[in-house]
């Protein structure tokens, strides 16, 4: 069968995190998958350098248009150009607003029905209303972990079987164990967007709670990433608290580089209110890092039993999480964490994706 992908998420930036990174890494992996289907990939752009090359089997169609691309001009290539997909992928939220053919439609979380103060008014309307139309109208929606499919059967009446889970993964490859070489001040660290929802603030202000007798000495936080919205507040708080000398702002962090700053780490911590899944969290573990995660959302799916978990509403907690990170038991969750992470490859999201579209198609 023919496979149609909007897979623009993939396309947009070579700094990709979140959805954009999904959408690369689920697109690299479904590329090297031995299958008779073909992939036709549909795009606003010209293709990104790094993206899988065309080949018998995996095409490129580019549809340059300025607006609305997935409500116009998508459906209406759709409907007029030969030969037609038998099922439609939607990596990102959106789906085709009418198609001919059965759709899919992968949804990474649905934190933003609880936190409409973080978008504008029209942003948050949009992201509302298509998404729901989207998965109503979705033959199999593809939900990133099992807390995301809760919300959807919950939300939008999805019967469970048409919502279908497919854990995500990590580069083998790239994270693992490194070594550090030059010597650095020891460091905890945050990898994330700097966004209200990573709960930043509260890490922030756990870390200036931290007495000189529960750090090594010298320790500063690290706080790596792009910025994405509503961050300005994180420096602010930085200066409030005079941790100008202690916190240290990397910015966005390439990929290269990220298994030496977690490898050299001694704990990662995300504290965040709300996450669809959370990779950042299996890249830590893969490089031999203790994980301090909130105990919310998705991430006792990822973290298992190698994570120590807190409250992200309370600064006393993720406070002692950091604390017990860097205590005796250190090495027993780092050795969990990288028994943990072996369960989880692209490979199987591939494999499991590509199912999921094969039975759309069948109970069409």
């Amino acid at each position: 069968m023919i496979i149609g992908i909007d897979a623009n998420e993939a396309n947009l930036t070579a700094q990709r995190v979140g959805i954009n990174q999904y959408a690369f890494e689920l697109l690299k992996a479904l590329y090297l998958l031995k299958t008779k289907h073909s992939f036709v990939v549909y795009l606003k752009s010209a293709v990104l350098p790094d993206l899988p090359k065309t080949r018998v089997g995996w095409q490129y169609r580019i549809i340059p248009f300025p607006k609305l691309w997935t409500q116009t001009r998508l459906p209406w290539d759709l409907f007029t150009h030969k030969p037609r997909p038998d099922v439609f992928f939607s990596m990102t939220h959106y789906a085709p607003r009418i198609a001919p053919m059965p759709t899919v439609v992968a949804i990474m979380d649905l934190g933003f029905l609880q936190t409409p103060e973080q978008f504008t008014t029209k942003d948050f309307n949009q992201l509302k209303s298509w998404t729901k139309y989207s998965v109503k109208q979705a033959k199999k929606v593809i939900a990133i972990s099992q807390h995301t499919k809760q919300d959807i059967v919950r939300e939008y009446g999805k019967k469970p079987d048409d919502v279908v889970v497919t854990p995500l993964a990590y580069d083998k490859k790239l994270f693992k164990p490194t070594s550090v070489v030059n010597e650095v001040e020891p460091y905890i660290l945050f990898l994330g967007s700097l966004k209200p929802s990573k709960n930043i603030e509260g890490l922030v202000r756990a870390f200036a709670k931290l007495s000189l007798a529960d750090l090594p000495v010298g320790t500063q936080l690290v706080i790596a990433g792009k910025k994405a919205w509503l961050y300005a507040r994180i420096f602010e708080l930085v200066r409030s608290l005079k941790l100008e000398g202690k916190v240290d702002f990397k910015g966005f962090i390439e990929e290269a580089e990220k298994p030496i700053l977690m490898s050299g780490a001694q704990a990662f911590v995300m504290p965040s209110f709300y996450e669809g899944f959370g990779i950042p969290v299996l890249e830590a573990m893969a490089c031999g890092t203790s994980v301090v995660v909130s105990n919310v959302a998705s991430l006792p799916e990822v973290a298992g039993d190698a994570g120590i978990y807190v409250d992200p509403k309370s600064v006393d907690s993720i406070a002692e999480g950091i604390k017990t990170a860097l205590g005796p038991q250190r090495a027993e969750f780092v050795e969990r964490g990288l028994k943990r992470v072996k369960l989880f490859s692209w490979v199987k999201t591939a494999t499991a994706t590509l199912k999921c579209l094969e039975t759309a198609t069948v109970s069409h």
